[in-house]
């Protein structure tokens, strides 16, 4: 037996229906994750454009990876809210739902008849999901935001980068992606609610909010100093040695967040006198001295690989580790274990299911993102209206 493709783990939200409105990533991968537990997502798109992300790059035979990614084991309709017949259609779809997602800039809804107040009149248990860059209200909740917004004006940016660079946005689109997630655990989390026996409930999720939420190492040095953390590239802003340094063959991460860990370090290198260097006696000493410690390490680093660095400090019990791309990561045994990726053996690149193991089992679909409009005639949408300008 496959444990991915048979997957016989349990799925926590059989049985829950998700008419997913929204588009790009922060909605459609808050959903693909409620697929992956079992819900039926039912995904609403723009008739003969879909959403937008079918046409972002790159592609495979014709096909967006990046859609095919976030968008797995769904059922694709072609609806337009303009049209009467299929708002009607909607209406009767909502009283038989579960939970809505929607990411629409706020406003649009009410003005589709589609927003919290509307539908929880045709269904008075209905979940609805808003997330957007900065809220449903506030001085700033009209401005449109992508990402890299978001990642910029919550500070994230402010304390990612070097000096040398500035500040710098993340590799990924975290905002999104981070969105997403938090909208899945509050949705789980009203789901469990209405179990016992809540009504409707509306949950507001923030880009913005989020990521200012996730940034406690810097929050924590801001409420303690009073004053906003800057950039400190590869380094903890608190801990050193805590950074990435220079091994002969490249770089080498080694992350040492107490005094004994370090002397332990100090031992491992052949260098113990440094634990009793008065530069080097605590967290704070080694952090004003980060310069001097680094000459230090990279006289040791510099003359052993990667791979013969790392080993030595792991055998001492010091976190170390090399940095690895992302094909090296995805390739790795400890990926294939932990069932990082999916192959479902038609030759198309892999899915990548949620990454949690409930009881020693990861749900998951196993079910690629669908064609646009291939659920039409299953959900009485055979006739769709043309397309939705203002979506």
């Amino acid at each position: 037996m496959n444990p991915l493709t048979d997957n016989p783990a349990p799925r926590p939200l059989q049985g829950v229906r998700v008419l997913d409105l929204s588009r790009v990533l922060a909605g459609p991968h808050c959903t693909a994750m409620l697929a992956d537990l079992g819900a039926e997502v039912i995904k609403f798109e723009v008739p003969g454009h879909g959403d937008d992300s079918r046409h972002l790059g790159p592609f495979k035979d014709g096909e967006s990876v990046y859609f095919g990614l976030i968008n797995r084991g769904k059922r694709s309709v072609e609806l337009d809210f303009k049209a009467s017949a299929d708002l009607l259609r909607f209406y009767e779809l909502v009283a038989d739902a579960d939970v809505v997602v929607e990411n629409f800039r706020p406003g649009v809804t009410q003005r589709l008849g589609i927003d919290f107040d509307s539908l929880k009149a045709h269904n008075p248990r209905l979940i609805y999901a808003s997330i957007s860059g900065f809220g449903q209200d506030g001085p700033l909740s009209r401005r449109p935001a992508y990402d890299i917004v978001a990642q910029a004006m919550s500070g994230l940016m402010s304390v990612t980068g070097f000096e040398q660079t500035g500040p710098t946005r993340s590799g990924e689109a975290l905002g999104d992606l981070c969105a997403g997630v938090y909208a899945a655990w509050a949705i789980s989390s009203a789901l469990f609610a209405r179990e016992r026996g809540a009504s409707a409930q509306y949950i507001d999720v923030a880009m913005f909010d989020v990521l200012v939420s996730l940034q406690m190492t810097g929050l924590s040095n801001l409420f303690a100093n009073g004053r906003a953390p800057g950039l400190v590239g590869n380094r903890h802003p608190v801990s050193t040695p805590f950074d990435t340094y220079r091994a002969a063959d490249g770089l080498v991460v080694i992350a040492v967040a107490s005094d004994k860990l370090f002397r332990r370090f100090c031992e491992s290198i052949g260098r113990a006198e440094l634990a009793d260097d008065p530069r080097f006696a605590d967290d704070p000493s080694r952090t004003r001295h980060e310069q001097a410690l680094r000459a230090e390490i990279e006289a040791w680093t510099g003359q052993r690989s990667v791979e013969q660095a790392c080993d030595l400090l792991l055998d001492a019990g010091v976190p170390a580790s090399p940095v690895w791309n992302l094909a090296e990561a995805t390739g790795s045994e400890q990926a294939q274990v932990r069932q990082l990726l999916l192959d479902v053996g038609d030759g198309e690149p892999p899915l990548v299911p949620q990454p949690v193991f409930f009881n020693g089992r990861k749900p998951h679909v196993t079910a690629r993102a669908p064609r646009l409009g291939e659920g039409n005639a299953a959900f009485g949408l055979n006739d769709v209206a043309g397309a939705v300008n203002e979506l």
